[in-house]
């Protein structure tokens, strides 16, 4: 097995399946355990740190609210600004929002107005891709502040969703990096 196969290992086997949660028929993938574990949770940093270093991201860019956990130490492992991004009406300041659709409605994300420039390459970071949403709407938040994507970094993609697809055409060529694919 090579070391990236190892890792693959080890994080798979710290995700624990939740039938049934949030309603009946879905199952919801669990990374506490994985955050629990000193050894997969380093492992996890140091893989998301590696792709910050790799697309040359100068910030990091974490998604409310897994996002904050697993962003917060890629930057820090990679020596790098942390920046949150949060749902409407949870940053104090000046900020810049963007809305966008959900399957059943709609939502919108903020980033405070001077965290981001001209100049910041940015990496967003994430525990799941699911249907691309939220992601997508980060990538068009960092532009509208001046700033260039790097590319996007999760932890798992559940590809069943596809919003690897819906994402793409927002990545205008910057890369999505996923580590687990379920």
């Amino acid at each position: 097995m090579t070391a990236s196969a190892d890792v693959t290992q080890l994080l798979l086997s710290r995700i624990r399946d939740v039938p049934d949660h949030p309603e009946p028929g879905v199952m919801f993938k669990d990374i506490t355990p994985l955050l629990a574990d000193p050894a997969a949770f380093s492992a996890l940093t140091d893989a998301l740190a590696e792709i910050a270093v790799r697309t040359g991201a100068t910030k990091v860019v974490g998604l409310e609210a897994r996002g904050f956990i697993l962003g917060a130490p890629v930057a820090v492992r990679a020596g790098l600004g942390f920046i949150p991004v949060r749902k409407a009406g949870k940053l104090p300041g000046a900020t810049l929002s963007q809305s966008y659709e959900l399957e059943y409605g709609s939502a919108e994300i903020e980033v405070h107005a001077e965290d981001l420039a001209p100049g910041d390459r940015v990496l967003v970071v994430d525990d799941v891709l699911a249907t691309g949403g939220t992601a997508e709407a980060s990538l068009r938040l960092i532009r509208r502040a001046g700033a260039e994507v790097a590319g996007v970094a999760v932890l798992m993609e559940l590809g069943f969703l596809d919003g690897r697809a819906r994402l793409e055409p927002a990545l205008d060529g910057a890369p999505l990096e996923t580590l687990l694919k379920v």
